[in-house]
């Protein structure tokens, strides 16, 4: 996994995620740019909504809730725009509504495929710092996260990382910028104070902790791995459940947070209500257009096998009490059965 180190600027705000999409957007396109963006999810749908009322172009590729990206269609839609009309690529590389993540290598193959210079803009809010994500490599534009993620940090810091392409555009572009203007903030790294505005210490304190858990305790590679080894067990226990995943392939499966398709005749909110009154568990709900439809098991940030195993023993619990058939203990054992041959011993006692 490569992070940006030499080739790019980082900024940190007050802000949510969504502050830092507005950012990214608004220091990166005028009103007006035409922008092409996958809509697979229900924060694709939040991202689209916050572009349209930017006055931006916005040329949305549709797909099926619980796909990917159609890259075929990007591709046909970056080849026909041989004017270079299209000014970026927007896109959420893993869609926490469905629990799918997105091949940005492969998004960046049909850019290069194209011979197409539009930005590359990436939400990496749930991805970053848990899944396998290469800036350098994909040639990522921007790529923005928030701090209560794979941080493991409260909500409250948007962090954007911009590349010298999207840099160079900021001085350029027409979109009016208040708060979020990037030329203050560098005005303010030349003179050595590095914020135009009051920073909010404390998550700064607290994010200087966290990355240093991450790149000098566990490890970053450690932690994508971890990652991976808890999400393969979350779905081998939704499948000795009798469920299914919300991801319709395996290439598109999420390492963060697994979405858990409910029978028609179940409404996944009940699920959800008795597994937070009952048991103190709490379940993603189901957003948007799979409102009832599934619930999600999130396993990101700071959590290891045995938080993830009573969690899944709570949701056989929930389960149960609304009337689906589990056998108790099944999940919870398949889950086992996959951690017991994949969990490593704890680099730090050894």
């Amino acid at each position: 996994m490569t992070y940006p180190l030499q080739t790019c600027c980082s900024f940190n705000r007050k802000a949510t995620c969504t502050g830092a999409w507005e950012s990214t957007l608004t220091n990166t396109l005028s009103p007006g740019d035409k922008i092409i963006v996958p809509c697979l999810g229900q924060f694709a749908v939040i991202w689209i909504n916050l572009m349209k009322r930017l006055n931006f172009d916005v040329d949305v590729i549709e797909s099926e809730w619980g796909e990917g990206v159609n890259l075929d269609i990007l591709l046909q839609k970056l080849q026909a725009d041989r004017s270079h009309a299209v000014k970026a690529v927007c896109v959420v590389h893993n869609e926490t509504s469905t629990g799918v993540t997105n091949d940005l290598g492969l998004v960046r193959k049909s850019l290069d495929e194209a011979g197409h210079p539009a930005l590359l803009l990436v939400d990496g809010v749930s991805s970053v710092g848990a899944i396998d994500f290469r800036m350098d490599e994909w040639r990522v534009d921007v790529a923005l996260t928030g701090s209560q993620k794979a941080l493991s940090l409260p909500t409250g810091l948007g962090i954007v990382c911009a590349s010298p392409k999207a840099l160079e555009a900021c001085k350029h572009v027409k979109s009016t910028r208040g708060y979020f203007d990037w030329r203050e903030y560098l005005e303010c790294y030349k003179a050595g104070t590095y914020w135009p505005y009051t920073p909010s210490v404390q998550m700064l304190y607290g994010l200087r902790a966290s990355l240093d858990l991450i790149l000098k305790v566990e490890g970053l590679e450690n932690i994508i791995a971890r990652h991976l080894r808890l999400a393969e067990a979350t779905r081998e226990a939704v499948k000795a459940w009798g469920l299914t995943v919300s991801a319709k392939k395996p290439e598109w499966d999420s390492a963060v947070v697994t979405g858990v398709v409910v029978p028609p005749w179940l409404d996944s909110n009940d699920v959800i209500k008795i597994a937070w009154k009952k048991y103190n568990l709490s379940l993603g709900v189901g957003l948007g257009k799979v409102a009832g439809k599934l619930f999600r098991i999130g396993h990101l940030g700071y959590m290891n096998e045995l938080q993830l195993l009573g969690a899944l023993a709570g949701v056989e619990l929930s389960l149960k009490d609304v009337g689906y058939p589990v056998v108790l203990g099944s999940g919870v054992a398949a889950a086992q059965g996959c951690l017991s041959k994949q969990t490593p011993l704890i680099a730090s006692r050894l």
